[in-house]
């Protein structure tokens, strides 16, 4: 499928904006040398015997591009994408319905499916394994066991959190990915190929300026992108300038290392309420107001990235960076 052009005057939504921006191909996929290089020889292959690629795990924090990868692995072998995600899929029968709808050699792309019940994950092994499916019909002493053949299909996993995938399932993968954060010349780059794609001028500094912002995750690059734009479409001529992106992204409430607000409460909240810590993570939820496991997901792997807070066996604590970028003196202890 060919990239398209959106113009400033589309009135597409999120979703449409951003299955536009993703890449089709390998070549088109910009990062993650090592993760390409290593699909490349495993699909070629692949295609050279005739057969499915081998079931593929993809883990790393959110917005890296495990989502991209698995469509782009399924346009590589020609075949389809079927998606679903682990929390969708709750009881036996759900599972059985996605598999004896696919075709051979299709891609099952099944999104954090660390949240997989026990109980499904014993159905999914057979499948995975011999291409097959043991369903229970009925209860008690008349219930009985019917194999289902299935076709040769290719399970594409994605997850934030390996750790929490039982060893069994996660053993039963033939390829195991994991997707790193990207550089700042990575992320320029996607800045301004999204940039292309939404036809929208943008100044290099500019482009290196959100690219510095985007903590290192394209989804946020490219999000900062789509923000940055609105405000050049209405505060100017659509022309994203290196002034106008630094007074967007300071109305974003994004700072000079892509910080945001939630960021900012969630740091200074440690520091002055609990002495730059340590203090534990629900403690730390509860006070700023947000979910622990979005704290330890969505935030702390970044803050962790780039030694901004620490986890010990008592808690978290932040660093001396942090008063460093707050301009904050260091408490003596």
């Amino acid at each position: 499928m060919e990239d398209r052009i959106v113009s400033g005057e589309s009135e597409l939504n999120e979703d449409s904006f951003e299955y536009s921006l993703r890449p089709q191909t390998i070549k088109q996929y910009i990062g993650q040398d090592k993760v390409k290089h290593n699909l490349e020889v495993f699909i070629e292959a692949a295609k050279m015997r005739q057969e499915t690629l081998d079931h593929v795990l993809l883990y790393g924090p959110p917005g890296l591009g495990k989502t991209t990868l698995a469509a782009v692995i399924a346009n590589e072998m020609g075949v389809n994408l079927r998606t679903t995600s682990g929390p969708a899929i709750e009881r036996p029968g759900d599972l059985a319905a996605v598999l004896t709808a696919l075709e051979p050699g299709d891609v099952l792309f099944i999104d954090e499916i660390h949240r997989l019940p026990r109980a499904i994950e014993e159905v999914l092994y057979p499948a995975m394994e011999d291409f097959c499916l043991d369903i229970v019909i009925g209860n008690g002493p008349s219930a009985r066991s019917v194999r289902l053949d299935l076709p040769p299909f290719t399970l594409v996993g994605a997850t934030t959190r390996a750790g929490a995938l039982s060893a069994p399932l996660r053993d039963r993968f033939g390829v195991l990915c994991r997707l790193e954060y990207y550089n700042e010349e990575q992320l320029n780059e996607i800045v301004q190929r999204t940039a292309a794609i939404l036809n929208t001028r943008i100044e290099s500094a500019a482009s290196e300026e959100l690219a510095r912002r985007s903590r290192g995750t394209p989804r946020i690059a490219n999000r900062l992108l789509r923000r940055v734009r609105d405000f050049a479409q209405v505060k100017s001529n659509g022309d994203i300038t290196t002034t106008l992106s630094g007074e967007a992204l300071e109305l974003l409430q994004v700072d000079k290392l892509g910080l945001d607000h939630i960021d900012h409460k969630l740091l200074k909240g440690i520091i002055e309420r609990f002495r730059g810590g340590p203090v534990g993570l629900d403690t730390i939820a509860a006070s700023i107001g947000e979910e622990s496991h979005t704290i330890e997901d969505v935030y702390e792997p970044y803050l962790l990235q780039i030694g901004f807070i620490q986890r010990t066996p008592r808690g978290r604590v932040v660093t001396h960076l942090v008063y460093d970028h707050f301009q904050l003196e260091v408490p003596d202890n």
